[in-house]
């Protein structure tokens, strides 16, 4: 419960997505943007592991690319501590970058990537 509203806490929110090629997939995740990846029992499924932020990546090799269905929308935001450096790191492996590491008016430092399989990620950091 949240004390505050009392009302149900959100909590360890998930990310789930789906991939064509998922020994593919897991592989840019591991050594693009350095999750873990694990094995959870389906043949299916994967999923990837950076300190909280947990991606779970199911095989869909039938399913259209995001480009291809309109989405405009990034599948997540994740809070990054030690944005410049993070974006650093993305920028030396190669990763399409689509939208510059900038300082936004809402008090966020923030940059999205496309990964990929063309998912959308903006990562962020608060100002101060």
């Amino acid at each position: 419960m949240n004390p505050a509203s009392g009302a149900v806490a959100l909590a360890r929110p998930r990310f789930v997505i789906a991939v064509p090629d998922l020994a593919r997939s897991a592989a840019w995740y591991r050594d693009v943007l350095g999750f873990e990846i694990h094995d959870v029992g389906d043949p299916g499924w994967r999923w990837f592991q950076r300190d909280a932020c947990v991606i779970l990546a199911g095989a869909c090799p039938d399913a259209p690319p995001p480009a291809a269905i309109g989405d405009h929308a990034y599948f997540a935001y994740i809070e990054v501590d030690g944005i410049d450096a993070f974006h650093a790191e993305l920028v030396v492996r190669g990763v399409d970058i689509l939208k510059p590491l900038r300082d936004e008016p809402w008090g966020m430092r923030e940059f999205a990537i496309r990964t990929l399989d063309g998912h959308r990620m903006m990562f962020g950091e608060e100002i101060g």
